[in-house]
Order: structure tokens, then sequence, then C-alpha cells
């Protein structure tokens, strides 16, 4: 049996295999110039990762293959963007290499951040090949935590694990092949997730949405990205039933257990017991009623009280964008402006910001801090006061809540800090670039925590990535990739302990 295929070699084809469904909608909208271009993109995509593939067929297999993959793993988001970018920069003649390359970093990265923003700047076929490539990106997120990344204690295992971060790697990494367990779990997640895109985009078509524009909303969803065609879900006037679809599909995002597969560890607990689904709810309850309680004391003093389906509209409109931010996906509700009308105030842009660095759970499509990490920071916080009043206590909950207080609290914590570092550094390299300081927070968390639509709605007046230079479009490119990443993984992947393997 033949040596397997590297895996940026194997993901390159599966760029170009995704090019022919943008070339086969545009040949379908009768745009022959269009399916052109993502057709001979495929071509020469392929062509060129087939001499890849014939040049490295001789070359020994690697000493540590696990090492290798979780090399490629984060090679991909290096190498993967310029590939994607060919049938933009081909299909969109107002792109140039700079900004066709920002445009594919944002979307295989599930940020969502687009520098040509406004309706029919964009033809429907590359609106579908940016939200495909995002979808594409949830996926390979996905799938890359459980198959890669958790193996070496990363994207949140080092929580439940109490293991240092990358340096333990079990057994199931140094004698299972690593590609082969990649494969395994890319077969058993994807049926479920393209399943759910399915059911979503099934769901949009009934409650009265396009089929272009719900299935870029159904992918759009699932892989957290908020990459939408033309106008936003506010502005587009869609109705209850999209939203309420949206808002239960946008709920896989809280926890890892959505998915089969994507839990590697910690199946013990039940999913009403899950820590990770019990703080988002909290967040979720507690930030929408203080939403609500801001805009009818608005409301009360405009005497703009007496009408319930208003009220209750504000209500709604806080809950669907407080989890849409928390999961960073980035939807913004109509009733959320309509709030706004009705209280005479403006929404406070901060909580949103919050919710984006909080983000969703471990293992899942969501970017942030993650839930699962801010548990076990609050339940060290609880053990520390509980101390204080009784410091001859003894901390209960079992093995696995102590392990979750103590190492997993310290990698947390580490985790936290090292985020808030690289905020710090991503907000003053922006203010090399003469970007304001709020404005520079803003697009720093916005990157960090991939959630792009944040730009435009948590800032006092939208920001637009258009009006930013080339370098500080290129500083928040890689602020994408960190935040996808995550700062553990890349130490990870540079530790000497890792290398002497």
């Amino acid at each position: 049996m033949g040596r397997p295929l590297p895996l940026l070699v194997i993901l390159a084809w599966l760029a170009a295999a995704a090019m022919l469904l943008p070339a086969g909608h545009a040949l379908a909208m009768g745009d022959e110039g269009l399916a052109r271009d993502f057709f001979h993109s495929a071509l020469v995509v392929a062509a060129l990762t087939a001499l890849a593939a014939l040049a490295l067929s001789g070359r020994p297999p690697p000493p540590n293959p696990a090492r290798r993959q979780l090399v490629s793993f984060g090679l991909a988001y290096l190498m993967l963007p310029p590939v994607l970018a060919l049938p933009f920069l081909l299909a969109v003649p107002e792109a140039d290499i700079g900004s066709a390359w920002f445009e594919m970093v944002s979307c295989l990265t599930t940020t969502g951040a687009t520098l040509f923003e406004g309706a029919g700047r964009l033809p429907p076929s590359v609106h579908l090949w940016r939200a495909l490539v995002g979808w594409l990106g949830g996926l390979y997120v996905l799938v890359g935590a459980a198959a890669l990344l958790a193996p070496f204690d990363l994207a949140g295992a080092e929580v439940i694990s109490g293991r240092a971060p990358g340096r333990g790697v079990p057994q199931i990494a140094r004698f299972a092949d690593p590609g082969d367990r990649l494969v395994r779990l890319t077969l058993i997640v994807f049926p479920v997730y393209a399943g759910y895109t399915l059911l979503l985009w099934i769901i949009l078509l009934i409650g009265g949405e396009g089929g272009l524009r719900a299935l870029c909303m159904a992918m759009s969803t699932l892989a957290s990205s908020g990459i939408m065609p033309g106008e936003s879900l506010a502005l587009s006037g869609a109705g209850l039933v999209t939203e309420g679809a949206v808002f239960l599909f946008l709920l896989l995002g809280l926890t890892r257990r959505s998915f089969p597969g994507a839990v590697m560890v910690d199946r013990s607990h039940l999913l009403h017991r899950d820590p990770e689904l019990r703080l988002a709810l909290f967040v979720l309850l507690l930030v929408s009623c203080l939403l609500f309680l801001h805009h009818w004391i608005g409301a009360m003093r405009a005497g703009e009280t007496d009408d319930p389906a208003r009220a209750l509209g504000a209500f709604w409109g806080g809950l669907f964008t407080t989890l849409s931010f928390l999961t960073t996906a980035g939807f913004e509700s109509g009733h959320w402006r309509a709030a706004q009308v009705w209280s005479g105030l403006p929404a406070p842009g901060l909580i949103l910001v919050g919710l984006a660095m909080i983000g969703g759970g471990i293992a899942t499509t969501t970017g942030g801090l993650k839930l699962l990490r801010m548990h076990a920071l609050l339940r060290q916080g609880q053990r520390e006061l509980e101390r204080i009043a009784h410091p001859h206590s003894v901390g209960g909950g079992g093995e696995a809540e102590r392990r979750l207080r103590n190492e997993g609290a310290h990698a947390a914590w580490m985790f936290f800090m090292l985020y808030a570092l690289s905020l710090g550094a991503v907000l003053a390299v922006l203010a090399l670039f003469e970007v304001p300081f709020a404005d520079g927070l803003v697009l720093s968390v916005a990157a960090l925590s991939t959630t792009g639509p944040l730009a435009q709605v948590a800032a006092e007046v939208p920001l637009s990535y258009a009006a930013l230079g080339d370098g500080a479009r290129a500083v928040l490119a890689v602020a994408m990739v960190l935040g996808r990443l995550e700062v553990l993984a890349i130490l990870a992947l540079i530790a000497p302990s890792v290398w002497r393997r």
C-alpha cells in the first residue's frame, strides 16, 4: 500500500473540486464567462497539485506523523488562501491580489469580514464561493480539532485533561496513524454537518428565502462565519421563521456535543449537565434581559411602552443577536434595530464585543476564548472565595471537577493571558497604521474572535474594512489566523519539546 498523500495536497485537490460548484451555478445562471473563470481555476489548481503530489511521492515517511499533521494543519491557513483566491481574482475585476487574499483568509477562518460590502457588488456565484469556503473552513476546524489538536491537548482539551498543552501526546497519536484518524473522523462528522446544513436550507426555503440566499445563510450559520449575499439579515427584513430557524441551529455552536466524533474527551456529563451549555444559557438570558431593560427604560421615557408587540420584538432582537455574537456568527436581527427605534437609545456595542470575546464551545466552529475555559476560571474563582471564608474546606465534585478547577483553570488562565497579549499586540500594530484606538479595539476583537460583522455593529459608526490600508488589513488577516488556530496551538508548533519527539 502506497504512502498516503500529504494533508496540504489533499486540501488543494478538495479546493479544486469545490470550485466546480460555483462554476456550475454560474453556468446555470447564464454567466458563461464567470463559469469559465471558476472552471479554469479548478483545472490550474488540480494540475499544479498533481505535479506537487508527483514530486512528493518518492519522499520517505516522516519520523513523527502526528507532528507532521499538526504542522500541516497550521500551514493550511498560509497555503490555501492564495489557491482559493485565484477564482475570486479572475471573477471580480476590481479585486487585486491583496484584497482577494484577504477575502479568502476571512472566509477560510470563518471570520466573514469583507472588503466588498453592499448588495450587487459581487456576482451571485462569487457570494456562493465565499460562503462555500467558509463552510469548508468550519468543517476543517471541526475535524482538525478532534483528530489533530485534541490528541496534543489543544483546542480546549487541555482544560478537561489537565495536561500541559502541546506536550503529552497520548497513545492514539503515537500508535494510530493521524491520517487514518483524520479520514475516519471526516467520514463521521461530514454527513452530520452536511445534513444540518441541508435541513436548515430547506427550512429557510419554506420560510420564503431565495435559493442562493438560503443556501449561503445555512452554510454560514453552521460554520458561524456570518457570510451573507447582498443585504444583511437585519436589512433584508427576514421574517420570524428565518430568524427562528437560524437561532435554533446557532445553538449547535454552544457545545462540542452537537457533532458525533468531535468529542475526544469528557463524555461523562449528560447534555443538561454540560458546563458549556449551562454557562451559555446563563449568559444568553442575562444579557438579553439587560438589553431589554435598557430599551424598556428608554421606551418608558418616550411613552412608548403601551405596545406589547414592539416590546416582545425588542426582547427577541436582543436574544437572537446575543446568541449570534456569542457563537461568533455575527448575524443581526431585524428587531435589534427596531428596538433602538422603539426606545430611542443606541445599542451598547461593547456588550457585543464582550460576547464575541467569550465565544462558543470548544471544538466547534466558533472563535473566542471559549465557554469551557470561562467555566473553569469561574469555578476556580468560586473555590477561592470559599477558601477565604473556610480556609480548611475541601472542594468536592470528584476528580474531574478538581482537575477542572486546578490544572484546567491554570491552562485556561494561561490561554486568557496569551489572548490578552495578542489583542494588545494587534491593537498596538494597528495604531502604527493610524487606526484610532476605539476602532482598532473593535477590529482587533473581530479578527481574533473570528467575528467579522462585529465591525459593522459594535462600533459607534459602522467600520469598513475597505477603508483600511493594505498594512492594517494584513495585520487583521494574520490576527484571523491567530484567532482561528489559537495561540496555544501556534506555540505548540514551535515548541522544542514537540520537535524533539
